[in-house]
């Protein structure tokens, strides 16, 4: 029986979003792995190194060029406007309220995995295959080492919920850390992504994207908010082109449109129902073309060993870092140990950044895959380190900031 190409992405579509609920539902996963970890984990099984080995006519068949296609433009989509929240949810003011706690704890937090994860991307300069074409080598190293650096804010705030720490004064420190990472993984980004040859391009973007914003603020100022979230997504869609446009990569734009704007335009409890409305209904798609994107042709224990050390110099990066900041500005026991651990929570945002690395031939798909590797193992520590911890030293939530 001949199938056109709408009834294979339907098909597509049960796949994508059946197998890993009810891998989260009936294998129980929720304390190491959330259902969005369970995604991301599907998207690489669904994917041509495991699926597409074990079964290549019906990989073939499901995942066709036609279906791809159309997944990838649900999936660009539906990461732009996650990207345009996470913005939107910096809480830039908390954290010049708090400059000198949160630019030392922020600034161990990012540079020191950093640090250790340039360390571990100038072992693999000298290796074939991870490297990607078009890279010079600080990019590589950069970006393999910012990629060790980042905290996933939107992820972050899903497990901090789930430890009900989230509205907590120690939660809202954390939030403001991660802000402010935030910011700084975009900007590193964008150095990463200067094209020397389009640098007036790029300039003229940055210059005119300034005076557009100025004049985009003194409108939503002035609008009820059931307009300003539809105008939003119009803001979204034209700096997402205007930076591909100067070659920045739309996700850089997706960023830059959510971060100028104020999270007092829009209520607290409708952002978070977009938020989770945009996880639930869209993103698995965003998972499972990331999962076709991955590639074991160097041999999975090349990449299962290159993700262990990226892992390494993640989680250990992460912790010295913020322990050095604990001992700076006298933290109680156990404290650094908490906010480290939550701190290098990765999934989603990593993934985005892995994903333009490799879209931009920064990174190779062998790379790619131990980044993939990497943010799941970083994610699924998380919560199982934390609650124990928050466990003995209880009364840390109700410590003021």
């Amino acid at each position: 029986m001949h199938m056109g190409t709408t009834e294979i992405f339907l098909i597509a579509m049960l796949i994508i979003f059946s197998v890993p609920y009810l891998i989260w539902r009936f294998g129980r996963t929720d304390y190491y792995a959330p259902l969005v970890v369970v995604q991301i984990i599907a998207g690489i099984l669904l994917g041509p190194g495991i699926m597409g080995r074990a079964f290549p006519e019906y990989y073939s068949f499901v995942f066709n060029p036609q279906v791809v296609q159309s997944l990838n433009g649900i999936a660009w989509w539906a990461v732009m406007i996650f990207v345009m929240i996470a913005g939107i949810e910096l809480d830039l003011k908390k954290a010049w309220e708090h400059r000198r706690e949160s630019s030392i704890t922020a600034g161990l937090a990012l540079g020191t995995p950093l640090l250790f994860g340039c360390v571990a991307a100038l072992g693999l300069v000298g290796y074939a295959g991870w490297m990607g074409p078009k890279a010079r080598d600080w990019q590589f190293v950069l970006g393999v080492g910012m990629a060790c650096a980042v905290t996933a804010l939107p992820i972050l705030i899903l497990l901090m919920e789930k430890l009900e720490i989230l509205r907590q004064p120690i939660g809202q420190r954390i939030l403001r850390y991660a802000s402010l990472d935030d910011i700084a993984i975009w900007g590193v980004l964008a150095l990463i992504l200067l094209d020397w040859d389009r640098v007036g391009r790029q300039a003229g973007f940055l210059l005119l994207f300034a005076v557009v914003t100025k004049l985009f603020r003194m409108m939503m100022v002035r609008l009820e908010e059931r307009d300003r979230w539809y105008i939003s997504f119009i803001w979204l869609a034209m700096c997402a082109f205007a930076a591909d446009w100067a070659g920045l990569h739309f996700m850089v734009g997706a960023f830059l449109a959510g971060a100028v704007m104020d999270a007092e335009w829009f209520n607290q409890e409708k952002m978070d129902f977009m938020r989770a409305n945009v996880l639930m209904a869209i993103m698995p798609v965003f998972f499972l073309s990331t999962g076709l994107r991955t590639n074991w042709a160097m041999g999975g224990s090349a990449v299962f060993v290159v993700a262990a050390v990226l892992l390494i110099a993640s989680v250990s990066g992460k912790l010295a870092g913020i322990h050095v900041a604990g001992r700076i500005l006298k933290w109680a026991p156990g404290e650094a140990s908490i906010i480290g651990w939550l701190l290098q929570t990765k999934a989603l945002i990593m993934i985005i950044f892995a994903n333009i690395l490799l879209d931009k031939q920064i990174i190779t798909s062998e790379t790619f895959t131990a980044l993939l590797l990497m943010a799941i193992g970083s994610t699924m520590l998380t919560v199982p380190m934390v609650y124990p911890k928050l466990q003995r030293v209880a009364q840390l939530i109700f410590k003021t900031s």
